[in-house]
């Protein structure tokens, strides 16, 4: 499973929202700024996130967008599965190996399970903790 620029640039604003919490509307336009990034994509990345109710839309000159619940209780998953659609890295075939089978459904679950366990606060809040090693797992 790969996730796109749709749900790395969601989980942008999404973040931008959290931190500004209690700070009033944010508008696409400062984040766009802030984070160098395209402000009619995140347009277009918005609509979405509102139809879900994970974001708010305020008119106005001083408007914007804020969360529509709190960071707390939004899941990177609901972000992921608003943007990406339904978290499936390998398809699960009925006529496939009981082993394999079984394999696809443990990953599957695991990649689920870090999604949905992983807070926007968690996200909005993170600190890094030193040097940290990253891996490219092709899967």
């Amino acid at each position: 499973m790969k996730i796109s620029t749709k749900g790395r640039y969601g989980l942008t604003i999404m973040m931008a929202l959290a931190k500004k919490t209690g700070e009033g509307p944010v508008s696409l336009k400062s984040i766009a700024k802030e984070y160098k990034l395209s402000e009619h994509y995140l347009e277009q990345l918005i609509a979405p996130l509102r139809n879900a109710m994970l974001v708010k839309s305020v008119r106005g000159a001083y408007g914007g967008y804020m969360l529509a619940k709190d960071a707390e209780a939004i899941t990177a998953g609901d972000i992921i599965r608003v943007l990406e659609g339904p978290i499936s890295p390998v398809e699960v075939l009925e006529d496939e190996e009981p082993a394999k089978r079984d394999l696809w459904i443990k990953i599957r679950d695991a990649v689920k399970d870090v999604l949905d366990k992983t807070t926007l606060a968690d996200l909005a809040n993170f600190k890094e903790e030193g040097e940290q090693d990253y891996y490219m797992f092709y899967i």
